[in-house]
């Protein structure tokens, strides 16, 4: 069996714990992989690694970071394929899936290579006789990411380039589940041309993460995974002192408008609700129906859900994967058994399912819930699976008030063909990502990700600007160069500016 051990110093380093947590085939069931968990002592060297590199990687010039950044660009794209095999064989989602993922992690590298225009800095000359002041951004040291199983690729991309670009050196604790793609990211990394130990990659469980929350020399983590870790994470960060960054769960609503197109609302519901097999924090998990829409909408996805080919990965033919683990399967399944109880209609049932020959693997059908009450469980809880909540609504305003009153504010869209409408939601909605006629509103690099309420924990949204801001810190410096003959005399006076 593959042992996948850490990635400390630029190379790899066995585990020396003795704990190692299993990595699962999901299309098969089978265990192809251990991966060893860090002790508190192997996140220590981790972070030792990185705080002795930044005393040069700080340092180093800008034009030597971006060189270094597009040759690392230039290898992602070269080796796209591969992690995205890696991905498919460890997460379960179909190649074309991964692949997407590898692109939208590429734009964050890209956004990187760039950094040179996004640290400029600010110069005021003459504010007062002979004094100019500038604004500049420095990086913060030693940072962190703490990533999710769902985008074992993308999530990375989004932290460490930008992280790294700015001057900083990182430590990324990927998820257990799938640790393999993290740590080829490095291996790429290093064969790019990055200094020994400014990206190190540990492999381990809450003991890992704990210890990286209060290590003093770590000075920010960015954390990317469900609700409730989202506020421990920030809660722990703050409490040793720590800049955080931390995005949580959602339930992102779909409004749909009577005088929208039902066909190409249908199609993207699909698309939405069950690419990735519904595991992604912007998946649509309710579709809100206004008016007399619901009827005809809730046919047309039902049809467009019994002709989704589910199978591995890594068949061309497959639409959708497995789940990421046997457990999470059940938990998602008991979801739809218990919906009927608590008032919605099952239109669609897809639990039970299995795939000839795969009757091991992870696997779940798509689930389609109708006319379901906000207090099921099933509208109330992230799912994070391949199940689509219907909810009626008589009219635009009861739709906005229902989405608005959840406690999550991720990503949510509106299907319309009435521009005032879709303008009036995108200032009324209580969300930080909104798509007009599109149903996952991720946005490209060069602007941020992030939503509001129980969805974001810190003050910062992650990659784009937000991202750049969070991983540097600001000084102001105010200069006066004096004639030799210049007398300023004593005033112990507040300094004025003339």
């Amino acid at each position: 069996m593959k042992t996948l051990n850490h990635w400390i110093g630029g190379k790899p380093v066995e585990g020396a714990s003795g704990e190692f947590g299993p990595v699962y085939n999901p299309a098969t069931g089978a265990q192809d992989t251990q991966v060893a968990f860090a002790s508190v002592a192997e996140v220590d060297a981790a972070v030792a690694a990185a705080k002795e590199a930044f005393a040069s990687w700080g340092t180093v010039s800008l034009a030597k970071r971006t060189a270094i950044l597009y040759k690392y660009r230039e290898l992602l794209d070269a080796h796209r394929d591969e992690i995205a095999r890696l991905i498919t064989a460890e997460h379960g989602k179909v190649h074309s899936d991964a692949l997407g993922e590898v692109a939208r992690g590429l734009e964050i590298v890209e956004l990187a290579c760039g950094i040179a225009e996004k640290l400029k800095g600010e110069l005021s000359t003459q504010v007062s006789g002979g004094v100019d002041v500038a604004s500049i951004r420095q990086p913060l040291g030693v940072v962190a990411g703490i990533t999710p199983f769902n985008f074992p690729a993308m999530v990375p991309l989004w932290m460490f380039p930008v992280a790294i670009a700015c001057g900083n050196t990182f430590v990324l604790k990927p998820s257990e589940k799938d640790p393999s793609a993290s740590w080829r990211l490095a291996e790429l990394a290093a064969e790019a041309g990055l200094p020994d130990g400014v990206l190190n990659v540990v492999n381990g469980d809450k003991v890992a993460v704990d210890r990286l929350l209060e290590h003093p020399d770590v000075a920010a983590v960015s954390f990317v995974g469900s609700t409730p870790i989202a506020r421990y994470i920030q809660s722990r960060a703050i409490e040793h002192g720590k800049r955080v960054q931390a995005l949580g769960g959602a339930k992102n609503h779909m409004l749909v408008l009577p005088d929208a197109d039902l066909d190409f609302a249908a199609d993207n519901a699909i698309n939405a609700a069950y690419g990735s097999a519904g595991e992604r924090c912007m998946a649509v998990s309710v579709v809100v129906a206004v008016g007399d829409t619901g009827d005809e909408l809730v046919k047309k996805i039902a049809e467009r859900a019994a002709r989704l080919r589910i199978g591995p990965g890594d068949d061309p033919a497959s639409e959708m994967g497995p789940l990421i683990t046997k457990e999470h399967r059940d938990k998602v399944a008991s979801y739809v058994h218990g919906a009927a109880a608590q008032g919605a209609e099952v239109v669609v049932d897809g639990t039970g399912y299995t795939v000839e020959g795969h009757e091991n693997g992870f696997f779940i059908g798509v689930s389609l819930l109708d006319k379901v009450p906000t207090t099921a469980d099933a509208y109330r809880d992230e799912i994070f699976g391949p199940v689509l909540c219907v909810v009626r609504a008589e009219t635009y305003d009861e739709a906005i008030e229902l989405i608005n009153s959840s406690r999550w504010g991720n990503g949510t869209a509106i299907f319309t063909r009435d521009g005032g409408a879709a303008r009036r939601f995108q200032l009324e909605v209580e969300a930080g990502m909104v798509g007009v006629n599109v149903p996952i509103p991720v946005p490209v690099g060069y602007h941020s990700f992030g939503g509001w309420k129980d969805s974001l924990f810190g003050d910062h949204h992650i990659y784009g600007n937000d991202g750049v801001r969070f991983y540097t810190r600001g000084k102001v410096i105010t200069t006066r160069w004096p004639e030799p003959s210049e007398e300023v005399g004593i005033n112990l006076g507040f300094p004025k500016n003339h």
